[in-house]
């Protein structure tokens, strides 16, 4: 398959420090790429990077061939999912509106709204009953439920997940797992991932890419990052995560 997004030499820089070294890309159509490293890594810089909400310094980012630029960054942005880890809910809107947002802006039609709402609530198994609701109202997992929606509304090409499921306890965090992959494989969705958490990595990744100090250190599946790594760091970070070396 063809990558949907590609990057070539981006980089980012605040002032003396390097946030991300000039750095080449891929993620592939279809496909889940995990970004996993240590925290101040770059790994959510990358992101921030692909939709915009930062310039990069220097490089080229192309979303299905197309340059994304300033011009065209507000049309692009509607074929991106965006969720990031505490779900970045507007706490004055309901769980409905929260969702219906970025369609009502853009003018969809109400049953168009409706039928896709009802569609992704029982996707992301979130009770219609709590739709009412605002988010101080709603659980972890439950407003992490409405925002990934909310990302899924407009049926984004790509959806781009910054440590999503962080801030959840276990229970939750493994049941919400376990529905995310479910539904990237339904949708057929192109993912990218951002996680410190490498059993999680491990778990949604077609291909983890390692960073460290805003670089890339290795790229691969766990096989390949355990058995030939490119660097002592990949050994040191796997062997650090208790219970992961063996799997």
């Amino acid at each position: 398959m063809s990558a949907l997004v590609q990057l070539e030499d981006v980089s980012k820089r605040y002032g003396d420090i390097i946030s991300l070294y000039p750095t080449n890309l891929g993620v592939e159509s279809g496909k889940t790429t995990v970004l996993i490293g240590p925290s101040g890594c770059g790994k959510s810089t990358l992101l921030r990077l692909i939709i915009r909400l930062i310039e990069a310094d220097s490089g080229s980012i192309e979303l299905d061939g197309k340059p994304v630029t300033r011009e065209n960054i507000n049309a692009l942005r509607r074929r991106i999912g965006y969720v990031i880890q505490e779900g970045g809910l507007f706490p004055h809107l309901t769980a409905r509106a929260n969702v219906l947002l970025m369609a009502r802006h853009i003018g969809k039609a109400e049953k168009e709204m409706h039928d896709r709402l009802m569609e992704l609530s029982e996707l992301t198994r979130f009770s219609e009953s709590l739709l009412p609701r605002y988010p101080a109202e709603l659980s972890g997992g439950q407003r992490q439920r409405v925002s990934l929606m909310r990302a899924l509304m407009l049926s984004p090409e790509l959806l781009l997940l910054d440590e999503p499921l962080g801030a959840l306890d276990p229970l939750v965090r493994a049941s919400l797992q376990r529905d995310l992959k479910d539904i990237f494989i339904h949708l057929g969705q192109t993912v990218l991932f951002v996680t410190h958490d490498l059993a999680e990595a491990i778990y949604f990744a077609d291909e983890i890419v390692l960073m460290n100090e805003g670089r890339i250190v290795q790229k691969g599946t766990i096989t390949n990052l355990r058995e030939r790594p490119a660097d002592p760091f990949v050994s040191e970070f796997i062997n650090a995560q208790r219970g992961i070396a063996s799997v």
